[in-house]
């Protein structure tokens, strides 16, 4: 399974003159025991095949061994990828500032909450904080609760360890501990007044691959064949199809062996939103197109990719476990499905665009005027500001934010 090219993501190589492959790490093991459960399933099914969707779920989300379930920390220079929090804070003191309009455009609650989906240790949350902090937004900071959604135990520890060195220990509300079956939280609490945010976590909901064989829809599964290798065969549920139409895509308009991914982990995820969000936002940051353009002629391999050691593997069913996979959203089943369960569309647009917009030039100018700043922290701020408005990597993402109640 070859990927579609390089991705203008948050995932970038971390830069390195050595491109020898890398050595076998601890995680080898992990990734062979984790195997060994996915063929088990396999083997057990009636037709010895699973689902794409099942087999990223798994080699994403299953306990102390899936990819997002493990103890090393992936979104770090050591790590297997950077997302646009860990280049420099800075994308988190811009994005307070637009948490900080919408708490106005909400008329300042006296009660408000940031939930975070996929939060991680806590790296976007904490300088969303400090960002209100740095801006003064005193009356905000007493007000806010912070309730991070993250399925890692060991990232909800770092989480409230890093909150409590930060001196926000207080604003931290429960971590949910989401064993569940995927990223997003199985129970929603109490809903709230706020904003909801999802930075780089829709690319992770486990996604179904499909195939147009004669005209017609087929489903790529996984099987075992002395590896784990596609089989072609009828879909496993008509939502597949009915996501297409919902999309307005026209399956006979489609290019003949033409490859896409269908995220129906879209709706349950909405679901939990719509759940938790009695009246506020939902910012979805991620990489991805409208279903026109997302499955174009431009995309006749599918959008699937797979990252280990900061870079892009060739093949995304080696080591289950081991490798980071991601899909590009749909942003127009994102749109569509909202507006279902009650959201409506405030904005779409690049991250370039809602960074700059939300006033990126003001922190930079802050810190620039900042009297302990450093050559060298001023040379991190310019790099990490340059690579999230590449319109080659972060700059393109989508930035959609919507509004309920």
């Amino acid at each position: 399974m070859t990927p579609a090219g390089r991705p203008p993501r948050g995932r970038l190589p971390r830069p390195s003159a050595d491109q020898a492959a890398p050595a076998p790490s601890p995680g080898d093991a992990a990734s062979s025991r984790l195997a060994e459960r996915i063929r088990a399933e396999i083997s057990s099914a009636p037709d010895r095949r699973i689902t794409f969707a099942r087999f990223m779920e798994r080699a994403l989300y299953e306990p102390e061994l899936g990819y997002y379930r493990r103890a090393p920390d992936r979104p770090t220079d050591a790590g297997d990828f950077l997302t646009a929090p860990e280049t420099h804070p800075i994308f988190g003191w811009t994005i307070a500032r637009r948490i900080e309009e919408l708490w106005g455009e909400l008329g300042r609650p006296r009660r408000f909450a940031l939930v975070e989906y996929g939060a991680g240790s806590g790296t976007l949350a904490l300088s969303v904080l400090d960002g209100m902090r740095r801006h003064g937004a005193t009356d905000l900071l007493e007000t806010i609760r912070y309730e991070p959604i993250e399925s890692n135990p060991h990232r909800r520890d770092d989480l409230r360890r890093r909150f409590v060195a930060g001196g926000f220990a207080g604003l931290l509300g429960g971590s949910e501990p989401n064993d569940g079956a995927g990223p997003a939280a199985s129970d929603a609490s109490v809903p709230v007044s706020g904003v909801l945010l999802a930075n780089e976590f829709l690319d992770a909901l486990p996604v179904h691959r499909v195939v147009v064989r004669g005209g017609k829809l087929l489903e790529l599964f996984v099987t075992w064949r002395d590896a784990f290798v596609e089989a072609v065969a009828e879909p496993s549920t008509p939502a597949l199809a009915e996501r297409f139409a919902l999309d307005g895509i026209d399956v006979a308009g489609l290019a003949e062996g033409q490859v896409a991914e269908i995220c129906l982990g879209l709706e349950p995820w909405l679901d939990d939103a719509a759940g938790r969000l009695a009246r506020g936002f939902a910012i979805a940051i991620d990489y991805g197109f409208d279903a026109t353009e997302l499955y174009g002629g431009r995309r006749l391999a599918g959008t699937l990719l797979g990252y280990r050691d900061h870079r892009v593997v060739e093949n995304a069913l080696e080591q289950p476990g081991g490798t980071d996979l991601t899909a590009h959203v749909d942003f127009t089943a994102v749109h569509r499905l909202a507006e279902r369960r009650g959201f409506r569309t405030v904005s779409s647009t690049t991250q370039s665009e809602f960074l700059v917009g939300a006033g990126l030039e003001s922190e930079l100018q802050a810190l620039q005027a900042s009297p302990e700043l450093t050559i060298a922290d001023y040379t991190r701020a310019r790099s990490g500001i340059l690579r999230m408005l590449d319109p080659r990597h972060m700059g393109k993402f989508r930035v959609l934010t919507l509004s309920r109640g």
